[in-house]
């Protein structure tokens, strides 16, 4: 029992960021941009709040720290993803070349900045930015005491872990319970329709792209802060790996969290199997482990994606002339 409880919060420390940016390329997706600059947005996300812990690690630590990093960092999701709305829906432009200029700016950009800043204050000409890492929860009180969930997911827990899945259900309640929700899927699927309708499609689809950017954001933040204590530019291309999820989950939030549970699964299994005895035993080099999320994604994309049901109109820039 002990493996399977280490196994399932394994598989909630990798899986919880790739559900976050999932969702948010829904969000974008539903409303008829595509948004492939996930990976570049996480980028961003982490990089402002990740710097914000690192100066305030000697004033402030615990939840409260955490909880403050990931409004900092939806914000500069959202800042950061207007450049992308403002190409795909005032200009018109080809949103995959949009989304790819920003994913390339991200890294450049924090890598450049980081190493000014770690140059002014600490006076070393590195791009890492080092935290530590105060938001482990030990056990959340009472609900620890429950049992076999008490052990399994409420020990040894972060609260981005919740985060997740509240953002989970207000996606699921957002999207389909709410007027907002209504015209976001209109939009995605006829937008000359909803345009007809009385819907103003271009205020949709920012919001659907700030969304995104406010999750991808977050997203980025909650994928370093359990795995590592310092910030060097990258997301290890799990904004890539959220937009496999999200294909794979037809771009619904029930789907997204089976996919993201999966390949959060796999990810575990990579980073674990030295903990595993049977996986161990192979005696299988640790590069073939880390290769596995990345070969089932694409497996998984080869049997799935000539099913998949986007949203008609994603990727199509709305043009009010047309029809």
């Amino acid at each position: 029992m002990e493996l399977l409880y280490f196994l399932i919060q394994q598989t909630l420390l990798f899986m919880i960021p790739l559900l976050i940016v999932a969702l948010g390329g829904m969000f974008s997706e539903r409303s008829g941009v595509v948004n492939i600059a996930l990976e570049g947005i996480m980028v961003m996300g982490a990089f402002t709040s990740i710097f914000f812990i690192n100066l305030t690690q000697g004033t402030m630590s615990g939840n409260i720290q955490l909880i403050l990093a990931i409004l900092i960092a939806s914000v500069t999701g959202i800042v950061f993803s207007l450049f992308h709305a403002i190409a795909a829906v005032n200009l018109k432009a080809d949103q995959t070349i949009s989304a790819t200029a920003l994913n390339m700016f991200a890294p450049a950009f924090a890598v450049f900045i980081a190493r000014i800043i770690n140059g002014i204050v600490y006076n070393k000409n590195v791009q890492q930015i080092e935290f530590i890492n105060t938001f482990r929860m030990t056990e959340v009180p009472i609900l620890s005491k429950i049992p076999v969930l008490g052990d399994m997911l409420f020990r040894n827990a972060y609260i981005t872990t919740y985060v997740g899945i509240l953002i989970l259900i207000l996606s699921s309640i957002v999207l389909y319970k709410t007027k907002f929700g209504l015209r976001l899927r209109a939009c995605g699927e006829n937008p000359h329709a909803a345009n007809t309708a009385g819907i103003k499609v271009e205020r949709i689809q920012y919001a659907g792209v700030m969304i995104s950017g406010a999750l991808a954001g977050i997203g980025g933040l909650v994928f370093v802060v359990p795995t590592s204590t310092n910030f060097n530019a990258t997301v290890s291309g799990y904004g890539f790996l959220a937009v496999a999820v999200l294909i794979f989950g037809q771009w619904k939030p029930k789907y997204i969290l089976l996919a993201s549970f999966f390949f959060g699964f796999m990810k575990a299994l990579s980073n674990s199997y030295a903990s595993i005895p049977f996986l161990f035993a192979l005696n299988i080099q640790s590069n073939i482990y880390k290769m596995i999320p990345y070969i089932a994604t694409v497996l998984v994309l080869i049997f799935t994606s000539k099913k998949s049901a986007a949203p008609r109109a994603s990727g199509i820039p709305f043009d009010r002339m047309q029809r």
